[in-house]
């Protein structure tokens, strides 16, 4: 097997790792969106890395990236098992990162990320890590460094389609503290943190990114 190019590989048949198929189909699409946004960056943290499969790919195409991956112990397995079967010098080893509890990771010298990156994440989470996670990142993030988060918003309190509507009931009848963000409400809870929204993007599956900017 190529283990080069993860795009052409079924890598969830043939190396048996645990797979996300929503990560695999939106890959390319927010690379393409990382390979402008994070040309003067150099360490990047992602924020609640889930599988992994994201960090294996991206570094792949982000060779000038230092790429730290992170997230609550329990999901650390099935991060290594990717890094494990696609190692490379510019992926690291996720950090223990739980937002309810623990400070903002930084660099062994203590020298912030100059990019966060999050993706599906702020509809799984309570509102009040959602705040939390944006009072770090302002804390954290240099003058000019980047928050950049993909997913799924409501615009002006509405749903972008209907697959975004049925999908928002289904994370409330698994916990009633998700759900999907309205992107108007996340802009002025960023601002609050001297965080301005600076560029966005439509995605496919009716996903957007939005890029931050600390100011």
């Amino acid at each position: 097997m190529n283990k080069n190019n993860l795009g052409n590989t079924d890598i969830s048949s043939q190396d048996r790792l645990p797979f996300s198929q929503a990560c695999e189909n939106n890959q390319q699409p927010i690379l393409n969106v990382l390979q402008k946004q994070l040309q003067d960056s150099t360490h990047v943290l992602e924020v609640g890395s889930g599988t992994g499969q994201h960090s294996v790919y991206f570094v792949q195409n982000l060779p000038h990236i230092q790429w730290q991956t992170s997230d609550v112990i329990d999901n650390h397995q099935v991060i290594r098992a990717w890094h494990d079967s696609y190692p490379a010098s510019n992926l690291h080893a996720p950090l223990a990162f739980d937002l309810a509890i623990d400070p903002m990771p930084s660099l062994k010298d203590s020298s912030p990320y100059d990019a966060i990156f999050t993706a599906n994440t702020l509809h799984i989470m309570a509102w009040s890590l959602v705040q939390r996670l944006f009072e770090l990142a302002g804390e954290a993030l240099p003058l000019k460094g980047k928050l950049i988060i993909y997913g799924p918003f409501n615009e002006h309190g509405r749903y972008t389609s209907a697959s975004n509507q049925s999908f928002d009931l289904s994370l409330r009848q698994r916990d009633l503290n998700s759900g999907i963000r309205d992107k108007e409400d996340v802009v002025a809870l960023a601002k609050q943190h001297n965080l301005k929204l600076s560029d966005e993007y439509q995605m496919p599956a009716n996903n957007q990114i939005l890029v931050f900017m600390k100011t």
